[in-house]
């Protein structure tokens, strides 16, 4: 492959992908940038799309962001076809598309299957933590035993080290496996916590990764030095925490406020009427821009709200895309 005029298109699949992007630091830093983009204001990032699909029970999402100075920016057009299980597929998927930022054509298809949002979701994860959670942490609690338990957690050992895992899923089967999985990669101990409430209260970080709709966790739980990263909630209606943790939190920060109000664990708190939108709530892209400092004690208790940024589809895409590019990787069509 030697490069490309503007009407060819670099198509990249999954296993491809794969390849290209990783978590890594160079991963990382991409997110973490997307963030700083944001708080800077170099991003425009339209609302969310949202289709339902209701008789099919599935629903397709689209974002995207156009960041100021790169070459070219993502398209991402995410499903979720929850009957797909039954006839052996995933119930999630994903793809993205890349513009050129000069002429807007298409410059790369990336068939990633979900990959690359499930890959910059567990990296936000990680930024979180990096700039929330305690440096000196022993035990992790996960919530779910899904894909994204598995992101958050590998993700977060680029930025913290911890000896201990604790998980507690629905599911008894998929749990087993989970640990038993993430035993072997990570090398630490992995355990099933018993209730919820023993999960948070032995936990010095947590992450809720879950579809639900009735809180999981409650603010009596909370106890000084914890860190909760919440990236289940991504929908009207969602909820993974009661609605008076991010008001009993220290710091609260979230992703977009736009977004978390309306979709993310913010609306139920705007809903009791606990929380406004004039409440001190921060963007995470103002600690990632320094514009603010995170965590400032050991005792103090930290949430973030995370329901995924086209930004961040934007940033990993680019990375994924030069990578592809400087290897020779994919197959480029001429339209």
């Amino acid at each position: 492959m030697n490069g490309k005029t503007d009407m060819n298109a670099l198509i990249l699949t999954e296993q491809e992908l794969r390849r290209c992007a990783g978590i890594d630091e160079t991963s990382l830093q991409a997110v973490e940038n997307a963030f700083t983009w944001l708080s800077e204001g170099k991003a425009y990032m339209p609302p969310i799309m949202h289709i339902e699909v209701a008789d099919r029970n599935g629903d397709v999402d689209i974002k995207s962001a156009y960041v100021a100075g790169l070459d070219r920016f993502a398209v991402k057009i995410g499903s979720g076809f929850f009957d797909n299980p039954s006839r052996g597929l995933p119930s999630s998927s994903a793809m993205m598309v890349l513009l050129s930022t000069a002429t807007g054509f298409c410059e790369a298809v990336l068939l990633d299957n979900g990959y690359l949002t499930d890959l910059r979701t567990g990296l936000a994860g990680a930024v979180a933590a990096r700039h929330l959670a305690r440096d000196n942490i022993n035990t992790v609690g996960v919530v779910g035993a899904g894909a994204q338990a598995r992101y958050q957690v590998e993700c977060l050992t680029l930025v913290r080290e911890f000896d201990r895992l604790l998980v507690l899923g629905r599911d008894s089967e998929r749990q087993a496996t989970y640990i038993d999985e993430m035993q072997r990669k990570l090398g630490i101990t992995v355990a099933a916590a018993k209730s919820m409430e023993q999960l948070v209260g032995e936990s010095d970080l947590v992450v809720t990764t879950t579809s639900s709709r009735t809180p999981l966790i409650r603010a009596d739980w909370l106890h000084p030095g914890l860190h909760i990263t919440a990236m289940g909630s991504d929908l009207a209606g969602k909820q993974e925490l009661d609605a008076g943790v991010p008001a009993a939190a220290d710091l609260l920060v979230c992703d977009r406020k736009s977004q978390c109000f309306s979709m993310g664990e913010l609306q139920h708190g705007l809903a009791a009427g606990i929380l406004t939108e004039d409440s001190p709530v921060l963007e995470l892209g103002d600690l990632t821009g320094a514009k603010t400092a995170g965590r400032s004690s050991d005792r103090q208790v930290t949430v973030c709200d995370l329901t995924g940024t086209g930004v961040q589809d934007t940033a990993i895409a680019t990375v994924a895309y030069e990578a592809a590019v400087s290897r020779g990787i994919g197959t480029v069509i001429s339209n």
